[in-house]
């Protein structure tokens, strides 16, 4: 195969596109080593050494140093590591090897997110939150499920009094514009109607 471009990346780190193939990111040195110079033919035996050997060693060591900073879900670290131009096969065996010790776990981190949260915010902005870092619905809902079972339960109306306790909100004396208001905020919050009706002294029958 033809190496049809090199681009510098910057740091040593070259991306090289190869004719019927898919790009991936080689340093100064590698490419030197192997004799990779743009227009000119890549011999199989480099391409085995990269996909084989190269890539795959870089996206493990590269997902660890990751991981030795901060938690990351498994969707998060995979798109750090194609932000780091490494083929999707280098990545899947990344993800699985840092999962096979227990590196990334995303039930222990939405367990982890939940506790944390769970006198801060809705139970549907946590599912939210945790959807966008890449958790899957049922996985969050069973998280939910086993704390329920031991009794570790959301107080809706106690986390809505704190927060109408910090606008300085009155039931009795707010207009119906303040009340309208106030609804609006907490359902964006993601808190139910019915917590927020009786919260606000709004008819819900």
């Amino acid at each position: 195969m033809i190496v049809t471009q090199l681009t510098d990346m910057g740091k040593g780190r070259y991306k090289v596109y190869i004719e019927d193939g898919p790009a991936f990111a080689l340093y100064r040195g590698e490419l030197k080593r192997l004799g990779i110079r743009e227009g000119e033919e890549i011999t199989e035996e480099s391409l085995r050494e990269i996909r084989e050997e190269i890539l795959p060693l870089r996206a493990k060591k590269r997902a660890m140093n990751l991981l030795q900073k901060r938690e990351y879900t498994a969707a998060a670290l995979r798109g750090k590591l194609r932000d780091g131009e490494y083929p999707e096969a280098c990545i899947e065996e990344a993800l699985a090897y840092v999962e096979s010790y227990g590196y990334v776990d995303d039930l222990r981190y939405a367990k982890d997110f939940i506790v944390y949260n769970l006198d801060r915010k809705s139970r549907v902005r946590i599912e939210q939150d945790l959807m966008r870092k890449g958790i899957r619905r049922d996985t969050v809902r069973a998280v939910f499920d086993e704390l329920e079972e031991v009794g570790t339960k959301q107080n809706e109306a106690a986390m809505i009094q704190s927060l109408l306790v910090k606008k300085k909100y009155d039931a009795k004396t707010a207009s119906v514009q303040e009340k309208q208001r106030m609804y609006a905020y907490l359902y964006r919050k993601g808190f139910h109607s019915d917590a927020i009706n009786r919260a606000l002294l709004l008819d819900i029958t």
